[in-house]
């Protein structure tokens, strides 16, 4: 089921808004408190606390091909590693086969930047801290695509082998209508990657930037939306690893 591009869509109740990417609205998420982190996931997720968030606005979806080779026609910069393959390099899929630098230099050419932490999670669980972007109803293929219960394969119930398109899984929808934030691919964000509450350990600090959500041979228990990942922020030939903007007031 694809969801049509217009001035306005409709996304759950939310309406999307300014189209700063074609085809990518940024959706707004208001301020105020909101659930952080998790007491019952993997230790890197505690402890579960309330922060008080800015508003800020969110790319409806993750940036596909599409949107990615536009950039890159604009401005000379490398292609995505995957941009001609077979199945990942499909226009309305997410780009994929990115670093932090190339994703950053995109949001960057368009006014943006990659999300943080915070953000991301407020966006993917709401005021509340769902587990999920739909609630705390368990994870199915109807709402995201992700891999076996054993880590790390595809699993094709979901209808994917791979990356599905962006506009994918509505059922999957977060509170202010935002698609695929827990599964398809994995999405950079700005920070470094660090305990919360504490500093990094030498041999981490400033190092590793932050991935969250998931991605399609991502094992469900990586799907949650407090899950985090520390990555290379060099690495680009993951072919599971993509991302989207957000427009802050700073």
């Amino acid at each position: 089921m694809l969801l049509a591009v217009a001035a306005f869509l409709w996304t759950g109740g939310a309406v999307a808004g300014e189209e700063v990417i074609a085809d990518n609205p940024l959706v707004e998420i208001p301020g105020g408190p909101f659930a952080f982190g998790n007491d019952t996931g993997d230790e890197n997720e505690r402890p579960r606390h309330l922060v008080k968030g800015q508003a800020f606005a969110m790319n409806q979806t993750e940036i596909t091909n599409a949107q990615y080779r536009r950039f890159v026609a604009a401005t000379g910069h490398r292609a995505a590693f995957y941009d001609r393959h077979p199945s990942l390099g499909l226009p309305d899929h997410p780009v994929v086969g990115v670093s932090f630098a190339d994703a950053e230099a995109f949001c960057a050419h368009y006014g943006l930047k990659l999300p943080s932490e915070q953000e991301y999670e407020r966006a993917a669980r709401g005021p509340q801290g769902a587990r999920f972007p739909w609630g705390d109803a368990p994870v199915d293929p109807t709402r995201a695509n992700y891999g076996r219960d054993a880590c790390c394969d595809e699993e094709a119930s979901d209808g994917h082998d791979m990356t599905a398109p962006a506009r994918s899984f509505p059922l999957g929808a977060s509170r202010e209508g935002l698609l695929n934030l827990v599964g398809n691919v994995w999405e950079w964000t700005r920070d470094f990657y660090a305990p919360y509450g504490g500093e990094a350990p030498p041999e981490l600090a400033g190092k590793y930037r932050v991935l969250r959500g998931g991605a399609w041979n991502s094992d469900p228990t990586r799907l949650s939306t407090t899950h985090r990942l520390a990555y290379d922020p060099d690495f680009r030939f993951a072919a599971n690893g993509g991302f989207r903007c957000v427009r802050t007031p700073d």
